[in-house]
């Protein structure tokens, strides 16, 4: 047990310094090859700290444990809304592109959608086709298309040109910034493992079911580095970086993750999961609310505030269920 603590904390360290890394690098590289921050933040950022999810489903796709699987990409996904934008909107006022309000944010509200419709096999056949509900390969090829058709967006923005001048950035050359990011990513992924490993069996230890570990543990872990990577950007007000690295994280997670997991092993899912993916819709259709609240195209303090008592409200449920 003691053990597992430290090794949880070194993780800890590894993220926060892979975190630091990974933004300084991103930003250079932005700002070198004339790349906007959003689309860094989407790309290079979202999908380097989407890594220890990948890592988490397909181990957990393989060896059969698909309520871990299911599980930590809903909690991820849960998390990174309300914990980690919270959070961040309190360190800093997340200032969100209309671009951004009108097409990413739509497009991880669609990708939760998209999701509860393919997933729920039963109140669709009717009970007459299936007993079961369950995310199938054919589902899961149709998630892999959406995220084809995300690329293909990026690529596009890719060539829009959106950058602040006023924000000070570390100036690096080529194989320092390069060293910059990738060494940044590694000690995300290392140190996000390390924590989800040390955290399961710390968790297992006490008594805890997988579908609750999955929700809670293993989200939040394979959450922190996000919660890293974008805290720092909000503390250096690189907010394109903050809010693009969870849409962008959290789009990854659904079309690129669940889909590729259930292409590996079709997920059935149980009863509960649904409530859990009520609450994901619910989530991201909020974070686009909020936006036409208050001060308009911003997520303000207060709001990070109320983020993260409706996050505290659903970690409580699991008491209830």
């Amino acid at each position: 047990m003691l053990q597992s603590i430290l090794v949880l904390l070194v993780g800890f360290a590894l993220l926060i310094k892979g975190a630091d890394y990974l933004v300084t690098g991103s930003v250079s590289l932005a700002r070198k090859y004339k790349v906007s921050n959003l689309v860094i933040g989407l790309t290079i950022v979202g999908f380097g700290t989407s890594a220890p999810e990948l890592a988490v489903n397909l181990t957990s796709a393989l060896s059969g444990s698909t309520d871990l699987a299911i599980g930590n990409i809903i909690g991820s996904n849960i998390a990174n809304v309300f914990l980690i934008l919270g959070i961040c909107a309190i360190i800093y006022p997340l200032t969100v592109k209309r671009n951004t309000i009108w097409k990413e944010i739509p497009l991880s509200l669609l990708a939760a959608v998209i999701t509860v419709v393919l997933a729920n096999d039963v109140f669709f056949d009717g009970g007459i086709g299936s007993s079961w509900n369950v995310l199938s390969r054919i589902d899961g090829l149709v998630l892999l298309s959406f995220f084809i058709i995300f690329m293909y967006y990026i690529f596009g923005i890719s060539k829009e040109t959106d950058m602040d001048d006023s924000v000070e950035y570390v100036h690096l050359g080529k194989y320092k910034m390069w060293s910059y990011i990738l060494g940044g990513l590694a000690a995300l992924v290392i140190g996000g493992k390390w924590i989800v490993e040390s955290a399961v069996f710390i968790a297992a230890h006490i008594g805890m079911s997988e579908s609750v570990i999955g929700l809670t543990i293993v989200a939040v872990g394979t959450s922190l580095p996000e919660l890293a990577a974008s805290a720092v950007a909000a503390y250096r007000k690189e907010t394109d970086i903050a809010v693009g690295n969870i849409v962008g994280s959290n789009i990854f997670n659904i079309f690129w993750i669940l889909g590729l997991s259930a292409v590996i092993s079709p997920l059935p899912l149980q009863h509960d999961a649904f409530i859990d993916l009520e609450f994901l819709v619910f989530s991201s259709l909020l974070l686009f609310i909020f936006l036409f609240v208050g001060e308009k195209e911003k997520i303000e303090r207060r709001q990070g505030v109320l983020f993260l008592c409706i996050y505290a409200f659903y970690i409580s449920t699991f008491w209830l269920r």
